[in-house]
């Protein structure tokens, strides 16, 4: 494996392998037909020896090796980094069970992929590991999953795009959303445990996740949109997006190490439709939004949804998720006017199929095609979809049957 550690007894560990998603993933390298080819050496990891053993016989695959190793300790979590190239990890919340192993993943220089979407718990590590990442040559990636990759590629596409047909940047790039899905226990759990935390304030900063010193002077005209619009690019109503708030974040940290226009502006929405029907859903899902987020700052309202949300380990059934899709249509704008669209999309639920496959497709990508990455074999940091996996990532999505088309 062209890895980089060509020392390490695995080339991916598969943290959280448990859980509702982490299973998923279990079953994704299972059956991945090129770690079976090339012999991938992979090994699951948690914190109930009876659960990964559980989890190893369902998958069929009775060598894959077991690690058990509890989040908080450092210990474990030390010789869980030193024993793989590549950590892959679904054990959220991140701020409650992710903090130990990035911190050993760096320590021993250890690529690490998650499908976090806690923007506040990655401000800190970036504040912590950022430089000792970048030193070591280790690639930490976050946000390897639904939020945020269908928004940093779309915005990757989009500026290259532009420089391939006008010689020109992207100054302007929006995503307008559509999609079909159910929520599973982890993901609502990470955002009741932000909520509860007192980070309100930091997930509504729109560069949060900027390097230092890299925060326009304008910061508020690029706030979260909050009231419906008709927008003529994509000839529908639009509404806020309930991620667009990580990953926004996301794409501003990429345009910033990427080295994109100045003034660059990013922005996302859900596509509700054409005519008046949804124009009043639109305002509908607006007024909607602002309501329900103030109201989750309640305590008591926080602590009446965490009762009627499907606990951490469970999720939508087999059906639903074999049911859903999102289709995230983007646009790109010069200064001088030109213009460039695209979509990425595909089937399955976005937060647990889509998810799985964006998420095991970056572990690949850095096990097996290390040398082809932005950077070279070298580079590190608490990095993004975008500038950490680039175009390795796009073909590898491509070739596990995503659409990610330029127009």
């Amino acid at each position: 494996m062209a890895t980089g550690k060509e020392s390490r007894k695995y080339d991916v560990v598969l943290y959280g392998a448990s859980g509702f998603v982490g299973r998923q993933t279990v079953a994704y390298f299972a059956r991945h037909p090129q770690v079976k080819a090339l012999g991938l050496k992979w090994a699951i990891a948690g914190r109930s020896a009876d659960k990964l053993e559980a989890v190893r016989k369902d998958c069929g695959a009775p060598t894959v090796g077991v690690l058990v190793a509890e989040a908080h300790d450092a210990r474990a979590m030390d010789t869980l980094a030193r024993s793989a190239a590549v950590v892959l990890s679904t054990a959220g919340p991140f701020a409650l069970y992710g903090s130990e192993l990035v911190a050993a993943c760096v320590r021993h220089g250890t690529h690490y992929v998650d499908i976090t979407g806690e923007t506040p718990w990655v401000k800190g590590l970036i504040d912590r590991h950022h430089a000792e990442a970048e030193r070591k040559g280790a690639r930490i990636i976050p946000f390897c999953g639904f939020d945020s990759i269908p928004s940093d590629l779309s915005a990757r596409l989009a500026n290259e795009a532009m420089w391939a047909r006008y010689g020109e940047a992207c100054t302007a790039v929006k995503v307008a959303f559509s999609i079909r899905g159910g929520f599973n226990g982890g993901t609502l759990a990470s955002l009741f445990n932000m909520l509860a935390s007192g980070q309100s304030d930091a997930m509504a900063d729109p560069f949060l996740l900027n390097p230092e010193g890299m925060r326009p002077a304008n910061a508020a005209a690029h706030a979260d949109p909050l009231g419906p619009r008709h927008d003529a690019d994509f000839s529908a109503w639009l509404g806020p997006f309930m991620m667009s708030t990580i990953n926004t974040r996301v794409v501003r940290r990429s345009a910033a190490l990427l080295g994109y226009a100045e003034g660059y502006a990013y922005q996302e929405y859900l596509r509700l439709g054409k005519g008046p029907a949804a124009a009043l859903a639109a305002t509908t899902l607006s007024v909607g939004s602002f309501t329900s987020q103030a109201a989750l700052r309640l305590g008591l309202v926080r602590k009446l949804a965490q009762r009627l949300a499907p606990p951490p380990g469970a999720g939508p059934s087999e059906a639903s998720m074999d049911g859903g899709s999102f289709r995230a249509q983007w646009v790109g704008h010069s200064a001088s006017g030109k213009m460039v669209r695209g979509v990425i999309a595909d089937k399955g639920d976005p937060g647990n199929r889509a998810t799985t496959k964006m998420l095991c497709e970056s572990a690949l990508a850095l096990a097996l095609q290390l040398d082809e990455l932005p950077g070279g074999r070298q580079h590190g940091g608490l990095l993004t979809p975008a500038s950490g996996l680039g175009d390795v990532l796009v073909q590898r999505l491509r070739l596990a049957g995503m659409t990610l088309q330029v127009e």
